[in-house]
């Protein structure tokens, strides 16, 4: 984590750096999948510079990082946006999963290079990432640094603390059976500072395309009203009247609550948005939609609880003996956990239950050395790639 920090104090200074003229000879408006870094031929990254891109003036950056070093899959993902609302969008090929030193390498490396080929915009600064990827991006941001915001998608803090606020704009993403949800949704629950969590339909993997376009807007709401860039009354307007028909379409009353308040937060102060204020503190104070409210965070503290038990037990088979009598209880508890996840109707159980197995079996290695145990996760935990 050191590494991190050190090299977030040196990325502000080497963006804001003039581009050089040896620069200037990339492809615009495609991507490309591997540039290598002018001054450190061992780290690259993946590019999108949108198609009207011109050094006349400063641009946005968006820099990226994924967990396997898959730079492109980060780039595709935010480059319909990018282009629609004028970002550079760069992505580590070599920071992944493992030590921080070498993420560290490549935040300087890429942000360096990227800082000497186009003229940034050192005010619009923003860092996305998927997992380990979104905790490289959050430590950055922590750093004493000028950064507008993160795209944090299926992961949070790095040191895993809770904060009430933070110095960016942040946008969580999480999939419904994605085992870091729970740490997602409790972020959102945690944290005052302009934020904002979208859960959507899937597993640990990069948010949908309409979920990475809804970052990006978000973040220029953000920098409107934090003066970040120029107020665009038009683009207000239309990003208001795209949440007000989310909200029309709202499948519940929970839904809508959470919908009316996030448009309240974020459009106070650019428009009169008192009528949803108000709608929302209706609505939540209905009994019907007030016991609703308790019941969804209820759900989550009783996940939150259902993980320490099961950690709990796992303590007992370092226990002679506790160890069979532990095991026979986790054989019980992740069989039914099992069962609910294999139901062929979606629902909150089942993806409860596949966020719970995966997120027990996903770290087993680090936490217990026992073969019956690791054999029993290994039958039971939820088949299928997460991206």
């Amino acid at each position: 984590m050191r590494h991190v920090r050190r090299v977030s104090l040196l990325l502000l200074a080497a963006i804001a750096g003039a581009p050089a003229a040896r620069a200037q000879d990339l492809p615009r408006g495609t991507i490309i999948a591997d540039v290598t870094c002018i001054d450190d031929p061992t780290q690259s990254y993946a590019l999108y510079v949108p198609s009207t891109y011109s050094p006349a003036h400063a641009w946005n950056l968006l820099l990226g990082f994924h967990p396997a070093a898959r730079g492109r899959a980060i780039v595709e993902k935010y480059r319909d946006a990018a282009e629609q609302y004028g970002y550079i969008v760069a992505a580590s090929n070599t920071s992944r999963n493992g030590p921080m030193a070498p993420s560290a390498a490549s935040v300087r490396a890429m942000s360096l290079d990227v800082g000497q080929r186009f003229a940034i915009d050192a005010d619009r600064l923003y860092l996305t990432g998927l997992s380990g990827g979104a905790r490289v991006a959050m430590q950055v941001a922590l750093g004493k640094n000028n950064i507008a915001g993160v795209i944090a998608s299926s992961a949070g803090y790095p040191d895993a603390k809770p904060r009430s606020s933070v110095p960016f704009a942040l946008f969580g993403t999480a999939g419904t059976d994605d085992f870091n949800y729970l740490e997602m949704r409790q972020l959102d629950r945690r944290l005052t500072s302009p934020h904002y969590v979208a859960i959507f339909s899937g597993g640990h993997t990069l948010p949908p395309d309409d979920v990475a376009l809804e970052a990006i807007e978000w973040m220029e709401i953000q920098a409107m009203k934090n003066g970040r860039r120029h107020r665009d009354d038009a683009l207000i307007d239309r990003l208001l009247e795209k949440r007000r028909a989310r909200i029309a379409a709202s499948p519940s009353p929970t839904a809508t609550v959470h919908l009316l308040e996030s448009l309240a937060a974020d459009f106070t102060g650019l428009r009169d948005v008192a009528a949803e204020a108000a709608r929302a503190r209706e609505l939540a104070g209905q009994p019907d939609v007030k016991k609703a409210l308790g019941r969804e965070r209820a759900a989550d503290d009783a996940e939150a609880r259902r993980l320490e038990q099961i950690f709990e037990l796992e303590t007992g088979l370092r226990d002679p003996q506790r160890r069979n009598e532990s095991l026979g209880r986790l054989r019980e508890e992740l069989t039914r956990y099992a069962g609910l996840a294999a139901a062929e109707t979606d629902s909150p159980e089942r993806s409860q239950a596949r966020r719970l197995l995966r997120t027990i079996s996903g770290a087993a290695a680090e936490r217990v050395d026992d073969a019956d145990y690791r054999a029993l996760l290994d039958r039971l935990a939820p088949r299928g790639r997460q991206p």
